[in-house]
């Protein structure tokens, strides 16, 4: 495997004590990146590497929605990676990751795997990352998510092969549980999936909420394949507390019917990054007034029109929202640099190279994109790569140090519009 290893400590923990009660930002989030992906700024690289990279992403199941705003970030970070041409070629292999109930990832991941892929991008969900990551470990295999949230990871034994781009539960939900409690709201009533992602989340959320001097006074889980949600809303409005906390996916298309025919008002959600999405009139009654959080910083215009550009040049519909696109794209860009550090497609060398090139350890030239930082490598230097998510930053355990939570509210026509 390799020598190259991590203490697995709660260092992160310093992240959650950088939040204030009202504080979105951990820390500074970078400027916005150059589009400068055209060419490799005339240096010479120092290597000629083909990276064999996979995508294990939501195409099907209950997290579908996330998988256009995901897929596109890795495409395009693909794309401007390979227009480079810096020294490192990307061949990208993309699979489905469906849900923990389909299992599509089981045939997924087997193909990925035989397909002799280095590193690979997902999973989106914690409950499916918890499932694939000892066998990726045991394969040498290299594992970034954009959007695994649960705590766990943090101290998991990985041999220094996992990373995410996505902030810990324990960042969202103190953001969440500190809004819900700086609303007014005495009383708490938790719906959550009960899987590493909705338990975690609900935990969080609970301790944030209830260190404020707030009371949780019902809680309600159900599975991720569940279709039926009556006896759930039934517990939460016998409770009749002040305000509604929503932990799923798109389960939520079929709970906020039910809760606000039940009685409970829309104002009184707060929603998370599973289930915080653009409706429309996919539901049929209003969320005026829902709040909710997800992670990443406002992202500029030349990125999104980047990604709608790439996207829809594939013969794609148009991303409707672009929920860890940003991490998706970071994450991709940030192997890649590590490839091109270590001289290596091998998963454990790029690992060991993953916190020098996020700028974890502190001793970078700061760049905002794959092609100003190449030139840094290729010229000798080490780069510091500053993302559309954020600083990243990558700690000994492979969380980003740097995170950006964002709040949102819904609008009369059931479209968030960001508030922070």
């Amino acid at each position: 495997m390799t020598s190259f290893t991590r203490s697995r400590s709660a260092r992160f923990l310093a992240g959650v004590a950088l939040l204030s009660v009202s504080a979105i930002v951990v820390a500074g989030c970078s400027s916005t990146p150059s589009d400068d992906s055209s060419d490799g700024g005339g240096s010479t690289s120092a290597a000629d590497l083909t990276l064999k990279l996979g995508s294990l992403l939501p195409q099907t199941g209950s997290l579908a929605f996330l998988g256009p705003p995901m897929e596109s970030g890795v495409g395009l970070a693909v794309k401007e990676i390979n227009d480079a041409k810096a020294g490192v070629t990307i061949d990208l292999t993309a699979e489905d990751e469906g849900d923990t109930d389909t299992k599509a990832y089981e045939t997924s991941i087997t193909k990925l795997q035989g397909a002799g892929v280095s590193a690979i991008v997902g999973a989106a969900a914690s409950g499916v990352s918890k499932l694939i990551l000892d066998g990726n470990v045991s394969a040498g295999i290299l594992q970034i998510s954009a959007s695994n949230t649960s705590p766990d990871f943090t101290a998991w034994d990985d041999d220094g092969l996992y990373f995410r781009t996505a902030p810990s539960d324990l960042l969202q939900g103190e953001v969440l549980g500190n809004l819900i409690a700086e609303d007014g709201a005495k009383s708490l009533g938790i719906i959550y999936q009960n899987d590493a992602y909705g338990t975690g989340l609900d935990a969080a959320i609970k301790e944030t909420f209830e260190g404020t001097g707030g009371e949780v006074v019902a809680e309600a889980s159900f599975n991720v394949g569940d279709a039926q949600f009556d006896a759930q809303v039934e517990t939460i409005k016998a409770q009749n507390p002040d305000a509604v906390a929503i932990v799923s996916f798109d389960q939520f298309k079929t709970l906020a019917p039910l809760l606000v025919n039940a009685g409970i008002s829309a104002d009184k959600f707060y929603l998370v990054d599973g289930n915080l999405s653009d409706y429309g009139d996919e539901i049929p009654v209003s969320l005026e007034g829902a709040q909710g959080t997800k992670a990443g910083p406002a992202l500029a215009d030349d990125f999104t029109d980047r990604l709608q550009t790439y996207w829809t040049g594939e013969g794609n519909s148009e991303v409707k929202d672009f929920t860890y696109a940003a991490e998706a794209y970071d994450a991709v860009v940030l192997v890649a640099l590590a490839s091109l550090a270590a001289d290596s497609t091998e998963g454990a060398d790029i690992a060991a190279k993953m916190q020098e090139v996020s700028g974890g350890s502190g001793d970078g030239e700061k760049c905002t994109s794959f092609a100003d930082c190449a030139k840094i490598i290729n010229d000798g230097g080490t780069a510091d790569y500053d993302g559309y998510s954020g600083d990243v930053t990558f700690d000994e355990a492979g969380d980003p140090q740097g995170a950006s939570i964002g709040i949102y509210k819904y609008g009369a026509d059931n479209m968030i519009e960001r508030t922070n």
